[in-house]
């Protein structure tokens, strides 16, 4: 009789106990992953710099005129779309509204000119990136000229050959079209 009261007590707590265990099993929700956020590196400029610029080393990208292909294709950490002798051509996009192409020219395997595309669905997404490119050229580089709506700005770094960085603002009321070519200064 004392056994069958124990048996009893026995079910009536597993019966109470294993509907609550597995109630809480169910209610752990796994461990979501971790968004990592890196750290801006132009905050002070609209988040497409981040991915256009990425660097404040180089003329654009951490890369300098008179790099080689290798090192080109080493720094953009992606193959180009498109391939030839003297070109290297990519494509990248930024968000849902902003796109990007960067076609490098070389020379004897040594970069001659970066001629750079911006194109943003949001007139005014696309304004906000030209005068933050603006912005960040005139504080790199000295007494930018400004000629119909293109910014010219020339460098001579030390005993380098200097080079000229032309940002043009080719938007129409529908896209933003943002042009920037660098290229040495014969």
């Amino acid at each position: 009789m004392f056994r069958m009261k124990i048996n009893k007590i026995i079910i009536l707590a597993s019966a109470i106990l294993v509907p609550v265990i597995i109630g809480m099993i169910a209610c752990n929700e796994p461990e979501k992953p971790k968004i990592e956020i890196k750290p801006r590196l132009f905050p002070q400029y609209h988040s497409a710099l981040d991915e256009i610029i990425r660097t404040n080393s180089g003329v654009i990208r951490g890369i300098n005129l008179n790099a080689s292909g290798d090192s080109i294709k080493k720094a953009e950490a992606v193959s180009p779309l498109e391939t030839e002798n003297d070109r290297l051509y990519f494509e990248f996009k930024v968000d849902s509204l902003t796109n990007y192409s960067i076609e490098y020219t070389l020379v004897n395997d040594s970069l001659e000119e970066v001629n750079l595309q911006i194109n943003c669905n949001d007139p005014d997404v696309g304004a906000k990136i030209y005068a933050d490119l603006k912005d960040y050229y005139e504080k790199k580089l000295p007494n930018p000229m400004e000629d119909q709506g293109q910014v010219v700005y020339n460098c001579f770094e030390g005993q380098k050959k200097p080079f000229v960085v032309s940002l043009m603002d080719n938007s129409t009321p529908a896209k933003g079209i943002i042009n920037l070519l660098i290229y040495k200064d014969k």
